[in-house]
């Protein structure tokens, strides 16, 4: 899985892709994350911190606010923070505040046109595999785990002999 993307591979032919606002929304609260619990930011600070537009987050935020992932303050403390620890924010709960209710039951391979009702030839394949996917992907992964991994992944890169003689995933 690529969060960078927000997509990730099923098989070698296959690719699920989420919108920017998906990427956009996780960077935002990794910029939150990677401050003490609690701390309020304004908003132009998150996005230049993680190099997200502005004026997108501000309407990104706004979903996660309501999802209860995100708090805002309008008194003397201006800004957003973290409603809940990054160990208890789940991508599962930030894609589904983003991309709207429906996100796990839709068919990523002819999409309106599959339903329960008048299944793809894919269909009963895409959805054992996609209940497997949410339990063991998306709900099993933490904003505290993808702000660690970056933050790991950060210090491989700046150490001595970075890039030499690595392959590189897909």
């Amino acid at each position: 899985m690529l969060i960078k993307g927000l997509s990730w591979s099923l098989d070698s032919n296959t690719t699920v892709k989420l919108g920017k606002e998906s990427s956009y929304a996780i960077d935002g609260l990794l910029g939150l994350a990677a401050k003490p619990f609690g701390t309020v930011m304004l908003l132009r600070d998150i996005a230049a911190l993680r190099g997200v537009p502005q004026t997108f987050l501000a309407k990104i935020f706004q979903k996660l606010v309501r999802a209860g992932i995100v708090s805002s303050s309008r008194g003397t403390v201006r800004g957003y923070a973290l409603a809940r620890r990054p160990r208890e924010i789940t991508v599962k709960d930030i894609l589904l505040a983003i991309e709207g209710p429906d996100l796990f039951e839709r068919c990523i391979f002819w999409g309106n046109r599959c339903t329960d009702d008048n299944p793809c030839a894919l269909h009963d394949q895409w959805k054992r595999l996609r209940q497997r996917a949410v339990r063991d992907l998306f709900e099993g992964t933490t904003l505290a785990k993808l702000a660690s991994e970056g933050r790991a992944n950060r210090d491989r890169q700046r150490s001595p002999g970075y890039g030499l003689n690595e392959r590189t995933c897909t």
